[in-house]
């Protein structure tokens, strides 16, 4: 069926004293607000928007399956729909917290997904770095205006690998500058190592480098 025309199989509820953080985020990529019900939820939320996602479904389905113990029932806690059009099922746990009735739900998510033609992950957590950079970077994500032109001068001194700092005091304004060339490294207009944490001596490039 048309992606758009689903709707979450489970309500996202808020309540005094829950354990979970559940909440809205949005997303520049869809021009949408999107249901979590975790911060971990949140976290793979920005990381897809930083991919430049299509669409997000949160909770997409139910799934019905039959292991060795029974049946069981299980929904997946986001689809999402890639910019080439392929799809890919997630389901976020952090590692600790994955137990053994979890892996057989997983297993059954990821026959589903296969079966499909769909790609599936379980996100248990990150490499080391990644979230912090993608959090600075995400502060301006949204689209920004330009009348002085700055964009043109990062992109023009910006002929070569060189420190994040040095970068923006090349041009007129520096302060404003720094702005300018976080919303470009989101939107990938220069390039920067995702695996590092993001300071004035993280090296930068321009795109296509």
């Amino acid at each position: 069926m048309p992606v758009l025309s689903t709707q979450p199989v489970r309500r996202f509820t808020w309540r005094a004293r829950q354990r979970h953080r559940p909440g809205l985020q949005f997303m520049v990529s869809t021009g949408r607000h999107h249901g979590f019900e975790s911060l971990e939820e949140s976290r793979l939320l920005l990381a897809l928007d930083f991919a430049r996602v299509a669409e997000v479904l949160p909770q997409p389905f139910r799934i019905a399956f039959e292991h060795v113990s029974g049946r069981g029932e299980h929904i997946p806690d986001f689809l999402a729909v890639m910019p080439s059009g392929d799809r890919w099922l997630f389901d976020v746990r952090p590692r600790q917290l994955v137990r053994e009735e979890d892996a057989v739900k997983f297993a059954a998510a990821e026959r589903i997904a296969a079966s499909a033609g769909w790609r599936y992950s379980v996100v248990a957590g990150w490499r080391q770095h990644v979230h912090g950079v993608l959090d600075q970077l995400s502060a301006q994500r949204r689209p920004m205006q330009d009348p002085l032109g700055v964009q043109a001068e990062l992109e023009e001194v910006c002929g070569e690998p060189q420190p994040f700092g040095v970068l923006v005091e090349r041009t007129p304004l520096p302060a404003v500058a720094r702005a300018h060339a976080l919303h470009m490294l989101w939107h990938r207009r220069l390039g920067v190592d995702l695996s590092l944490p993001l300071s004035d001596a993280s090296v930068v490039w321009p795109a296509g480098w």
